[in-house]
């Protein structure tokens, strides 16, 4: 009972937080900042899970959370107002690049750019180093790490897993909703043959 009781006090909480915390449509529509762009930032298409906006999302979210090592969410969540898609989704997403994540995608970028770049191990770049080397220091160093080859895997990474997202997102929705409908079918049973 004291359990319950406490449950119920944190979920209590829990609510009062997000309520004082969380926008309402009211407060963004009374946004000076946003009243300009208000009407499509609350659009319901982009917060509805439709199966159109969903896979739109997945894809969306995994671009920009691969490509995108920083500010990625709010890269997200603007980008999917032009794609319309689902904002939620393309925000929650971008997780995947999260600091457990953040090594082993890096890793994976740069040997497939070294891959796909033909370079050889012993010399990263060095052609490019060489002429950027007079120009920027940090870029120098960029370069003679491994930067374009982690630069072409990031894309080539971030290609990949958002057409494989988008295709894995409408295949799962669809088997969602034939399960649905198998379901309801089950249920209505003889009746429907009536």
């Amino acid at each position: 009972m004291v359990e319950i009781v406490i449950r119920t006090r944190r979920t209590a909480q829990i609510i009062a937080f997000a309520r004082h915390h969380i926008p309402t449509r009211e407060s963004v529509e009374a946004n000076r900042y946003l009243r300009p762009v208000a009407h499509r930032i609350l659009a319901p298409e982009l917060w509805r899970f439709t199966r159109r906006s969903v896979p739109r999302g997945v894809a969306l979210g995994l671009f920009t959370g691969v490509l995108f090592p920083f500010a990625h969410m709010p890269l997200a969540a603007v980008t999917a107002l032009p794609a319309r898609a689902n904002v939620p989704v393309a925000v929650g997403t971008t997780l995947l690049h999260n600091p457990v994540t953040t090594v082993p995608l890096f890793w994976c970028a740069y040997e497939l750019g070294h891959w796909v770049l033909r370079l050889d191990r012993s010399v990263p770049g060095a052609p490019i180093a060489s002429n950027v080397k007079a120009n920027v220091g940090l870029l120098h160093w960029l370069v003679s790490q491994g930067g374009p080859a982690t630069i072409v895997g990031l894309i080539l990474i971030a290609a990949a897993l958002s057409v494989a997202g988008y295709f894995l997102a409408g295949l799962a929705w669809r088997v969602r909703i034939g399960r649905k409908w198998r379901k309801r079918a089950a249920q209505k049973g003889p009746k429907q043959a009536i």
